[in-house]
């Protein structure tokens, strides 16, 4: 188990130095993250994508940067956690959606989230601190901090700390 621990160490080292090396300032990486099998980052354009210290990604997981991803400290993601920017274009009936180009927007979560399995984050999302967010969800508004997100066909929030 120890070799195993070892080896997964260093292969997280290697794959970040090399994100480092191709998106130079575009990525800014804080301490201790760590992630599993296919973990994939794209950041294209002008995109800016930054990540606390203490985060992990599950299995799967992928961020997509055209714009702005900002991700806090100590936030845990599920596996096949997906996020995106950005959204196409779609206006003009007589063009291919694909050639429409993109509306790019922000995504920022806060600290200490957790971000169940097969969760969606869209553009223009705000995700404030100490959120949970059930796994299947759609994240397409912006949620406060302190909220339990859970998904049963709509969307429903609910405070998570109940201080009186």
């Amino acid at each position: 188990m120890i070799i195993y621990k070892i080896f997964n160490h260093l292969k997280i080292s290697i794959v970040l130095l090399f994100y480092k090396i191709l998106f130079r300032n575009k990525l800014k990486l804080g301490k201790n993250i760590s992630f599993r099998k296919n973990f994939n980052i794209i950041i294209e354009n002008s995109g800016d994508l930054k990540i606390g210290d203490n985060c992990f990604f599950n299995n799967n997981c992928s961020i997509s940067c055209l714009g702005e991803i900002n991700i806090g400290s100590n936030t845990i993601f599920g596996e096949n956690v997906k996020m995106y920017d950005h959204n196409h274009k779609y206006k003009n009936p007589e063009q291919v959606i694909m050639n429409q180009g993109f509306q790019i927007g922000k995504i920022k979560i806060g600290n200490n989230c957790w971000i169940g399995s097969n969760v969606i984050i869209l553009n223009n999302v705000e995700i404030g601190n100490n959120v949970v967010i059930g796994a299947n969800s759609l994240i397409y508004k912006s949620i406060p901090d302190n909220s339990l997100v859970k998904s049963r066909g709509q969307i429903s929030i609910e405070k998570l700390y109940n201080r009186e």
